[in-house]
């Protein structure tokens, strides 16, 4: 039975039977439809992409604010269309491995503080002219300019020298760090021509796909880049990512075959989706996380008295199962959990603790209500995820006012703007990248305000120990310094769940790096 299934999923696989045909007589040997797609789902990968096509997609995380300009890359709908249509030095594989990209090899020197990244030959941007070592320099000195607003900003400080040398970029830092080439796999250090400093918003980068038409807050076509230095992916083609923020709007769009693929399906219905025809739902375990973040220089959030308060009226169980559906795990107030390298599983874990929380309420001297501005733009179910916060707190005597703001600029005009939000990060592959972006003093995405000497001299020693013990030890004082002094009130770490029609679409594969395997769903996939 397994050699006659195998040989028509084949079949199937190469067009040469319908996928109707194909599970009626997998039924008809007694195999139920899952096993079925199964078996069509690796015979397709075993046949090989398959060229042409429109991929429509529908994705949350879009505004009327979004931009081409990769440093302002803040949500889920910029990060897929410029992954899509550009390129970093590095990548990192579903395994947290690194991957050569526009580097097309990397070494250092034996103290880890000169790294010499080798450029990739005959690489073409998209308006034609010649991807060089200069266009890396370029793009390397914008994003550690603080004026470009990077999100890069952070993980640039520590860069004390770059140049060029050859067909070479060479970087030396202050301090030795090991993980240098993790963070030049950071979305926002897409290389763009001239590094993107006459204009960053033009558009133009180096990778599988590129830009047709771009509406914010609508809609983004592209086209395949003929001259693209990867045959292997970019399948399509046309992609057209549409913004569709809502989330029940999303799956009927899904569920109709207006798109073939959607991010973000709020948990709560992943299991209901998932029984639809011709719907795969995937769930990829991460470094993601949603949360609450605080501003710890603005009150009343200096006192860190209420800020613990705070952190332990939040029922962590409650809100995985509830929001989460159980697709994800308990937080601890750090932004890092144990799929990251080096993490210590001994810190203490978090518990809701009404009568303690009390107790720092009283101890902060802080009376009335606090505000906290939320919006399911931060994350699938991040009003209902403040009701729950809300009713947790009522029962240690903090009163949560809610403020529900609008999807459309949440990311502009709340989130590191207000100080007191619901937010999400989609996390990072090592622990000195997610510290290096949002918690070092330095940091233009510092989005609680923490800014503590003693953390960042923690973050520096971390970087340069080449000890594996006592690196992990250092990372694990930063987190612990985290849980208990910053603004960070992290609940849960979140699965990546997004859906795709598997009638129509081949080549998926999970990647817990971030959504839609890892920003990559539309260069990797293709038309089953």
């Amino acid at each position: 039975m397994s050699d006659e299934l195998s040989y028509l999923a084949q079949r199937a696989a190469r067009g040469l039977m319908n996928r109707r045909a194909f599970l009626g007589r997998a039924a008809a040997l007694g195999v139920t439809a899952t096993m079925a797609d199964t078996l069509l789902a690796r015979a397709a990968m075993a046949a090989g992409p398959k060229k042409g096509g429109t991929l429509q997609m529908g994705l949350g995380g879009g505004e009327s604010t979004n931009s081409l300009d990769p440093a302002l890359d803040a949500s889920q709908f910029p990060f897929m269309m410029l992954s899509t249509m550009g390129n970093m030095l590095t990548t990192v594989d579903a395994k947290g491995n690194l991957e050569a990209s526009i580097a097309e090899s990397w070494d250092s020197s034996p103290d880890a503080k000169v790294w010499t990244f080798k450029i990739r030959k005959g690489v073409e941007f998209h308006n034609g002219a010649t991807l060089t070592a200069d266009d890396v320099l370029k793009t390397m000195q914008r994003h550690s300019d603080k004026n470009s607003k990077s999100g890069a900003f952070g993980i640039m400080q520590g860069i004390a020298d770059m140049k060029v040398d050859g067909d070479n970029f060479v970087v030396t830092l202050a301090q030795p760090n090991a993980d240098l080439p993790y963070l030049m796999a950071d979305y926002h250090l897409i290389v763009q021509p001239g590094g993107g400093m006459d204009k960053p918003d033009a558009g133009i980068f180096s990778g599988a796909y590129k830009l047709k038409s771009f509406e914010p807050g609508v809609k983004v076509v592209m086209e395949k880049f003929a001259n693209y230095w990867d045959s292997s992916v970019g399948h399509f083609d046309t992609v057209e990512m549409l913004v569709i923020n809502d989330a029940t709007a999303r799956n009927a769009a899904l569920q109709s075959g207006q798109v073939q693929m959607v991010n973000q399906v709020d948990p709560k219905v992943a299991d209901l989706l998932k029984r639809g025809k011709n719907i795969t739902v995937a769930a990829a375990q991460g470094h993601g996380f949603y949360c609450f973040n605080m501003f710890c220089d603005t009150d009343p959030f200096t006192s860190n008295d209420l800020r613990m308060a705070l952190k332990l009226a939040i029922d962590r169980e409650e809100m995985v199962k509830k929001i989460l559906a159980g697709y994800g795990s308990v937080g601890n107030d750090m932004p890092v959990n144990s799929s990251v390298p080096l993490f210590d599983a001994g810190i203490e874990q978090r518990k809701y603790d009404p009568e303690k929380a009390a107790f720092h309420y009283k101890k902060s001297g802080h009376s009335g209500s606090v505000l906290l501005r939320t919006s399911d733009a931060a994350f699938p179910g991040a009003v209902d995820a403040a009701a729950l916060f809300q009713q947790s707190a009522k029962k240690a005597g903090i009163t949560l006012e809610i403020k529900r703001e609008p999807n459309d600029g949440y990311w502009n005009d709340v989130w590191n703007k207000q100080p007191f939000s619901a937010s999400y990060w989609g996390g990072r592959p090592t622990q000195d990248q997610m510290y290096s972006t949002a918690y070092l003093s330095t940091a233009d995405w510092n989005d609680t305000r923490f800014k503590d000497p003693a953390f960042d001299k923690l973050i520096m020693e971390a970087r340069a120990e080449l000890d594996p013990a006592k690196r992990k030890e250092l990372y694990s004082q930063a987190g612990t310094m985290i849980r208990d002094n910053g603004g960070l009130i992290n609940p849960m770490f979140n699965n990546f769940i997004s859906a795709y029609r598997n009638d129509k679409i081949a080549g998926w594969a999970d990647n817990p790096n971030q959504d839609m395997m890892n920003g990559l769903a539309a260069v990797k996939c293709w038309a089953a």
